[in-house]
């Protein structure tokens, strides 16, 4: 890198900002694929002429964005792009992992009767105090958690579904097997991590994350109520709308 390049990078913004820039764009033309080794804290900073106090803060934020991973002893690398979700269809999260090449897992955290509290109850259509069935599962890519997901579901329509092993097939699997979808709504929203949400993702709680709401239905009715958590930097959602 020249300097005239850095010094004209460098004037325009703040210095930790020209090298995050200058990464990206590496990236995005396709310089640098992903497990590609960045140059180390002492390069950057020597190429950019900063601190290596500097050239870090670029890297750990780039890092915290989940652009790049760093391994221990290793070095920092480029990241595989962030998994994307659909909000117009309802997909099952372990065919998405393993569409990218990558191997599911799930921990099961929760299986249980429960009773429904009020927005349980509405969401259902049961009355509140009614008995439904509770589930908190962790979805895992190669190893790392990128979905929390929270379940209620009605014991009418799905009588079954204490007895399934999720750890084989997904709740979203069993669900459209057993009770096909006819109707979903789905709301989106930024939150931070608390302590339950923070510790099965394994990340710090008040991180920032996305949240979806979910219910589906089928023809019998409502069958389940879900809050779907991803760690913001490990998912992102789209959508294609053609006219």
């Amino acid at each position: 890198m020249s300097s005239q390049t850095t010094a004209a990078e460098s004037s325009s913004q703040p210095r930790y900002a020209a090298i995050k820039a200058h990464i990206r764009a590496q990236i995005e033309s396709g310089e640098w694929p992903a497990h590609f080794r960045v140059p180390s804290e002492n390069q950057l900073a020597q190429d950019f002429g900063v601190s290596r106090m500097t050239a870090r803060r670029a890297l750990s934020e780039l890092t915290d964005e989940g652009v790049l991973m760093r391994s221990q002893g290793l070095g920092t690398f480029v990241a595989e792009p962030v998994p994307a979700g659909s909000l117009l269809e309802v997909r099952n999260i372990a065919d998405e992992i393993a569409a990218r090449g990558h191997s599911y897992a799930a921990r099961i955290l929760k299986l249980e009767q429960a009773v429904a509290h009020t927005e349980v109850a509405v969401a259902l259509g049961l009355t509140e105090g009614s008995v439904v069935f509770h589930s908190i599962i962790v979805h895992l890519d190669n190893g790392l958690p990128i979905q929390f997901e929270e379940r209620y579901t009605s014991p009418t329509l799905v009588p079954e579904y204490l007895q399934q092993d999720f750890t084989a097939a997904t709740p979203n699997e069993y669900l459209t097997r057993v009770a096909p979808l006819t109707e979903v709504d789905t709301t989106v929203e930024a939150i931070g991590a608390d302590e339950a949400v923070g510790k099965a993702l394994e990340i710090k709680p008040g991180t920032a994350c996305l949240q979806i709401w979910r219910r589906t239905k089928s023809s019998a009715g409502t069958v389940s109520f879900a809050r779907l958590v991803h760690p913001g930097n490990r998912y992102r959602l789209g959508a294609q709308i053609r006219f």
